[in-house]
């Protein structure tokens, strides 16, 4: 047991590197799995884009926006006619084709959760009496507002009956099932730009040079009784520092 002792001593030593590292090693392979993974991601999404005509799987409320298509199935999309009601369309073949127009539909949120569907006839999707989806309604009410839900990775459609909407064998697109099971899993597919440009909200006059930055304010706001610019004579490294926190503005005002 001495000789066990002995030999046990210390920390797990590698041979060529310490164990400190060895942490930094590990740490950045798991940041680049990380990173593989997310890379990877993307791609998919990408390709599943380009597969359907540029119309995309959104996986979170915030994602929809303008307009959707209702996938059930491979390629198979919500079809709207000219009677105000709806039914499956027929299968897309075509790798790179999206949803045809009868197959599109306006979006207009009502809460952080929910939101309206118009179709191309200009009416409002909503669900009857007996729980089929019509689209007949001049303006938007409680009858018309549909909640997307996601889980685990799949998405379904709740109605205002609080029913899934589904496929059934007569044809018609309904909502009977309080539960969410593999008839009700749909994709939304929306046909935004899949990766958006994130708005620049900074004011022309805070971009560039810090100094240039700072003149410009003192010609915005000093007063020029004796027609003279007058700029603070300090270091201007807190204004570097300024705009890296965050109060580029008040600091300036402070100078």
């Amino acid at each position: 047991m001495s000789a066990y002792d002995f030999v046990r001593k210390g920390k797990l030593n590698f041979k060529g590197s310490s164990s400190s590292s060895v942490t930094k090693k590990l740490k950045k392979k798991k940041k680049k799995r990380k990173l593989d993974r997310e890379h990877e991601e993307k791609d998919a999404r990408q390709i599943d884009a380009e597969q359907n005509g540029g119309w995309w799987c959104v996986s979170t409320f915030s994602e929809i926006e303008g307009s959707i298509a209702i996938e059930m199935g491979k390629g198979t999309y919500v079809y709207s006619l000219d009677t105000g009601l709806f039914t499956l369309g027929g299968p897309h073949k075509e790798s790179a084709e999206g949803p045809a127009p009868p197959e599109q539909y306006s979006v207009i949120p009502v809460s952080d959760r929910k939101f309206c569907l118009k179709s191309g006839y200009g009416k409002y999707l909503g669900v009857d009496a007996a729980s089929k989806l019509i689209g007949r309604a001049e303006a938007m009410g409680p009858r018309e507002q549909f909640e997307p839900v996601f889980q685990d990775g799949k998405t379904a459609l709740m109605a205002c009956n609080n029913c899934f909407l589904s496929y059934n064998e007569s044809g018609d697109i309904v909502a009977t099932s309080k539960t969410a099971g593999s008839e009700e899993f749909i994709n939304i597919r929306c046909n935004a730009p899949l990766v958006k440009k994130v708005k620049d909200d900074t004011p022309t006059i805070e971009k560039g040079d810090v100094n240039e930055c700072e003149l410009s304010y003192v010609r915005q706001n000093q007063s020029w009784q004796d027609r003279r610019v007058r700029v603070n004579q300090d270091n201007s490294e807190i204004l570097k520092k300024a705009r890296t926190d965050g109060n580029l503005h008040e600091a300036l005002l402070d100078r």
